[in-house]
């Protein structure tokens, strides 16, 4: 098969991920007889710099004729008080529009070997964290086509605008619904529909849609309510489901409970089976370790996995990575940012050469 990708090294310690990443992507391409073609675009800094946008025409052509973009990570200090237009994520809001995703999914899980990272007691760990999180990214709250900022009787005031319809609300639930039969065949959605209308669509559409897959139970909580039970229980949720800020909110407590939020890829898929790939945390605040190659790449590694998944169809190869991915930490070995003190660890590339090794 051809696997025909383009390639966003992004911001910051994105180039060295991605080269890592990259190098894994055509050693399983290379086993399992594929044809990788990774196609870098000029975008985000680079970009601006060159040519004083973050996503050239050209380059938003490319990426919008590829299979599935590879996105790195994404804006710097020296960007932050720019107009929208002119920071590096901006090339990222132009592709999600391009490609028409509409669906965030972020796996999370804790590795055995890393679960002294994580915040939780032993007790909460040992019965188990492996939930698939699915996040709507067209409506809600955070895409609203109306902001506000204005002056009235009290003072500064703003607003924005809450709204779904039931096909956004759909595209997102059947991709749940779909992941939950492939897992524990469980599905819970979390709103507040017991003060939001929106939420109480959002409710209303799911388990109306739950008629059509009798064999997943559906389980309902209250976001607030979740937001404590993810704590004391992680192991009651396997796949989750949330509107836009909803989910915004409980992907990254649920990744930071594992205490390795930079070791999980994220996807952004469209109905036409495309889709970004990034890391879980697309934004690498830790601008000190730039250029150093001693950044983790395994986030971005396990954004590749799920790309052959979701947009090429490609399990094996995916599951391949993702096995891989396992054994090199089950086996001792440690970037800097998950070793313990005084313990030995490698470097970004040499993370990637044993992950390739386990690959054979």
């Amino acid at each position: 098969m051809k696997i025909d990708i383009a390639v966003v090294k992004g911001d910051g310690v994105g180039p060295e991920m991605m080269e890592t990443t990259l190098r894994v992507l055509q050693a399983v391409s290379q086993k399992y007889g594929h044809d990788l073609q990774a196609q870098e675009v000029l975008a985000c800094g680079e970009a601006l710099e060159t040519c004083g946008e973050p996503l050239p025409g050209a380059s938003l052509a490319i990426c919008k004729n590829a299979k599935a973009v590879l996105f790195g990570n994404s804006g710097l200090a020296k960007y932050r008080n720019q107009p929208l237009d002119k920071r590096p994520e901006y090339g990222l809001m132009k592709i999600r529009q391009a490609l028409g995703v509409h669906t965030t999914i972020r796996p999370v899980t804790i590795y055995p070997g890393l679960a002294h990272l994580s915040p939780l007691k032993d007790e909460i760990i040992a019965k188990g964290l492996d939930i698939v999180f699915l996040r709507d990214i067209v409506g809600g709250i955070l895409c609203s086509k109306e902001k506000v900022r204005r002056v009235g009787d009290s003072g500064q005031e703003a607003y924005e605008i809450e709204y779904y319809h039931e096909q956004m609300i759909t595209d997102t639930a059947v991709l749940g619904f779909e992941l939950a039969q492939n897992r524990k065949n469980k599905l819970t959605v979390l709103d507040k529909a017991n003060a939001l209308e929106t939420s109480k669509l959002w409710q209303e559409t799911v388990f109306k849609l739950g008629e059509k897959y009798p064999s997943t139970t559906i389980d309902h909580y209250y976001i607030d309510l979740a937001a404590m039970k993810i704590i004391e229980s992680p192991h009651v949720f396997d796949v989750v489901l949330a509107s836009n800020l909803f989910g915004d909110i409980i992907s990254d407590e649920g990744t930071q409970l594992t205490g390795t939020p930079y070791m999980f890829g994220s996807a952004e898929v469209a109905k036409d089976s495309r889709g970004i790939y990034t890391p879980n945390q697309l934004h690498n605040p830790d601008e000190s370790i730039i250029g150093a190659g001693i950044v983790n790449p395994i986030g971005m590694i396990a954004a590749a996995a799920l790309m052959l998944r979701l947009s090429f169809g490609l399990e094996a190869e995916a599951l391949a990575i993702e096995t891989a991915i396992k054994l090199v930490i089950e086996r001792g070995y440690r970037t800097r940012d998950i070793a313990r003190p005084g313990e030995e660890w490698l470097s970004t590339q040499a993370m990637g050469d044993r992950i390739i090794e386990a690959l054979g």
